[in-house]
């Protein structure tokens, strides 16, 4: 008993003595770093007080400040930022859908503004501004070495007024100039309409509304069909949507989705990271349904995109999305100003980041590039046929009825050519569910 008794106080000793020997360096190094931070704080201090005093012109210490403040969360990520309160209230009525400005999703890339994506029909969209744009001036002045805050703030101004971007293209020789009338910009989140026997949702932005209108825009195209059973199919059209607010991405995603992950987070520490699952219930009953993306896609439009791939749920056409795969969390600070702090990544079903990398398309179709100013050719709209030559035999093995079908299918072939010249990514789509609807029969 003694020597087991004996063997047990020597372990705990033993144990003693190597939590000592453990604990004294990791206490001192921790000592060291918090030494470390406070010396930086006074570099800071110092500094501060010396622009007070001896800058060239009188400084607003408010607003030195929060430049600083400003500046130590640009330097983590693109995406992390100081919100002042004006620009706190900014975010929080473009959240609720009307806003004021020219339309655009911007971010900085190599020291300059880069378009996520135009709105559509915003005054950026119509003046002819297209995703992956590089703004180099506003107005003849140049943008390079600002902040992405005081960019924006350049391209605000009052409603009705004009400025003139320049913009550099992929594809063009030399940047050129659009001029932009600033308009109070009203976000429709989501528009449905009927191409044929197809339901196409296209899905601009994800704020308070998005689902909601999703599901109401859903209802009122069946009923214009004569209900689901007349659907082919639908598409989900999120080109260049720049994203929004997570919660409506997941909520999107389910709307098509009967069960599994929809999408997790993964936070600094693991009781941040979470797990989103969908719940039974399909908006649209099983039917084909094809998802447009672009490079102006970003964010919770690659949420919704990666869901429904990795399920199958969906074919994803057009080009590589944009590669946003971060979460931000908005944080009230005091004064009613507030910080955006990247918090997490999020990972598709498949447990990959898209991060940097995108959604890839299940089939890549590119969005001709139609020159400015080009017209259309309209050399073959004059071709004759057999029935337009003179004393031509009539077919008499038809019935009226079947000649009916087939003047109707000419006519929505007919159609599908004009969509193809105005938006050949939307017509593919189009054309690949009635490719499926045709095999299903």
């Amino acid at each position: 008993m003694k020597k087991t008794l004996i063997a047990i106080s020597s372990g705990v000793v033993s144990a003693a003595l190597l939590t000592t020997q453990v604990a004294a360096p990791l206490m001192a190094q921790e000592s060291a770093n918090q030494d470390s931070v406070y010396e930086q704080l006074e570099l800071f201090g110092d500094i501060f007080e010396r622009v007070r005093s001896e800058y060239v012109e009188e400084v607003d210490d408010k607003a030195l400040i929060e430049a600083a403040i400003d500046g130590m969360l640009r330097s983590l990520d693109p995406h992390s930022s100081f919100l002042s309160v004006d620009d706190a209230e900014d975010m929080r009525i473009r959240t609720r859908g009307e806003f004021g400005g020219l339309g655009i999703e911007v971010t900085q890339e190599d020291g300059w503004v880069k378009v996520v994506s135009p709105i559509d029909d915003t005054p950026a969209d119509e003046a002819g501004v297209e995703a992956g744009d590089f703004i180099t001036h506003v107005d003849g002045e140049s943008l390079l070495g600002l902040t992405l805050d005081e960019a924006v703030d350049i391209m605000r101004g009052p409603v009705g007024s004009e400025l003139v971007i320049t913009v550099a293209r992929e594809g063009e020789p030399e940047p050129f100039d659009i001029a932009i009338v600033r308009d109070t910009i009203k976000l429709t989140a989501v528009r449905v309409r009927t191409e044929g026997d197809t339901v196409v949702v296209r899905v601009t932005t994800f704020n308070e509304k998005t689902y909601s209108n999703l599901k109401d825009g859903l209802e009122d195209a069946f009923a214009e069909l004569g209900g689901l059973e007349n659907v082919n199919g639908v598409v989900l059209d999120l080109r260049n949507n720049p994203g929004g607010l997570l919660d409506q991405g997941i909520r999107v995603s389910d709307a098509f989705l009967e069960k599994g992950e929809i999408v997790s987070t993964r936070g600094r520490y693991a009781e941040d990271s979470d797990r989103f699952n969908a719940t039974p219930g399909d908006l649209i009953s099983d039917k084909p349904l094809v998802v447009l993306i672009n490079g102006g896609s970003a964010s919770a439009s690659e949420i919704v995109a990666g869901a429904l791939k990795d399920h199958r749920r969906a074919i994803i056409v057009g080009t590589k999305s944009f590669g946003k795969g971060s979460v931000q969390s908005v944080i009230p600070l005091r004064g009613e100003s507030a910080m955006r702090l990247t918090t997490a990544r999020y990972y598709t079903p498949s447990g990959r980041s898209i991060q940097a990398l995108g959604v890839s398309p299940d089939i890549i179709v590119e969005q001709p590039r139609v020159a400015r100013n080009e017209e259309a050719d309209d050399e073959n709209q004059n071709l004759r046929s057999e029935a337009d030559l003179r004393g031509s035999l009539n077919n008499d093995s038809l019935t009226e009825d079947e000649i009916q079908q087939i003047e109707d299918d000419a006519d929505q072939a007919k159609a599908a050519a004009e969509l193809r010249k105005e938006d050949y990514q939307l017509a593919y789509a189009i054309d690949l569910l009635r490719g499926l609807s045709a095999l299903n029969k």
